[in-house]
């Protein structure tokens, strides 16, 4: 009895020396069955393939849309209900930030990046970052295409801060509040169309809006050629995010729908990026009137510079 009781204690540090060195491996018994070691492997092989599945975007279980409800399980009229839209650190926003300016054909934003832990904060700032430089650049641009004129004098226009202040965040939040509203009515009459929450769906907007930042300031450049390319640039980029984050959520619907369903969202992308680009950087032409200059026979004298 006293040699089988030091051979099961050896075999013990043999073991526990075992997963000393390699923690993630594992245990098998030897009295256990085959048959038992073989659906824990396959339970292991599925567990990978979810973990896969999810990653890629291609998971249709709604796990991660319940661990992310939790977080919001709050009154609204509490701080702590509004303290969860902005529970995010640094690199959840520069990886979401990247995902929106590189995206990759086949990878769905909201599952690989928001459906964790959607967020008002980045959709926020980027918006704030965006009014303020298609005002500034704006004026800027005003300033060197008038640049050298005799009778021009640089008055800064700070109306256009409101102005597009108005027009980001009303995109913003109306678009998305109206296509949230859309995919909910669609759910509603076709099965098995891919549901996405408002925040969701803000956050989408919010983040595809970045590219925008850096392409304002380059329209800066007094050349309309190197602008309008900066903006279909701009364009293809962020409505490509748009495109591959909502075509899922439409394409099991009717054709005639999700065609234009998907129309839609790409005409009003490019209504923000036509018209921010013409109000705010090409402005017309205007004349400049040069005091007026006493003729020599009496007249008076009036000219323009063009």
């Amino acid at each position: 009895v006293a040699s089988l009781v030091t051979c099961l204690f050896a075999e013990f540090d043999d073991a526990a020396n075992l997963l000393a060195a390699n923690p993630d491996a594992t245990t098998i018994s030897i009295d256990e069955p085959a048959e038992a070691r073989e659906n824990q492997h396959g339970r292991r092989q599925e567990l990978s393939r979810e973990e896969d599945d999810e990653l890629l975007g291609t998971d249709d279980s709604d796990k991660t849309e319940l661990l992310a409800g939790q977080k919001k399980s709050a009154p609204f009229w509490t701080f702590e209900y509004y303290q969860t839209f902005f529970d995010v650190d640094t690199y959840q926003v520069l990886d979401r930030i990247k995902g929106s300016v590189f995206p990759v054909p086949g990878r769905n934003f909201v599952r690989l990046y928001i459906r964790s832990n959607p967020d008002l904060y980045g959709p926020f700032w980027i918006c704030t970052t965006l009014v303020f430089a298609i005002a500034i650049s704006g004026n800027l641009s005003n300033f060197f295409i008038h640049l050298g004129r005799p009778a021009y004098r640089y008055v800064p226009k700070f109306r256009k801060v409101s102005i597009a202040a108005a027009t980001i965040y009303a995109y913003a939040w109306l678009v998305p509040l109206a296509l949230w509203g859309f995919l909910v009515w669609r759910n509603g009459k076709v099965m098995n169309i891919v549901s996405y929450s408002f925040l969701e769906i803000v956050c989408v907007y919010g983040y595809s809006l970045f590219i925008y930042i850096p392409t304002a300031i380059l329209w800066i450049i007094p050349h309309k050629v190197v602008r309008w390319v900066l903006m279909i640039f701009s364009l293809c980029l962020s409505g490509s995010v748009l495109v591959m984050t909502f075509w899922p959520a439409v394409r099991d619907d009717s054709r005639r729908i999700a065609l234009a369903t998907m129309g839609a969202v790409i005409l009003l992308h490019a209504l923000l990026s036509v018209g921010c680009l013409a109000y705010f950087f090409d402005a017309p032409e205007v004349d400049f009137p040069v005091p007026i200059i006493p003729a020599h026979n009496g007249t008076s004298l009036v000219t323009k510079v063009k």
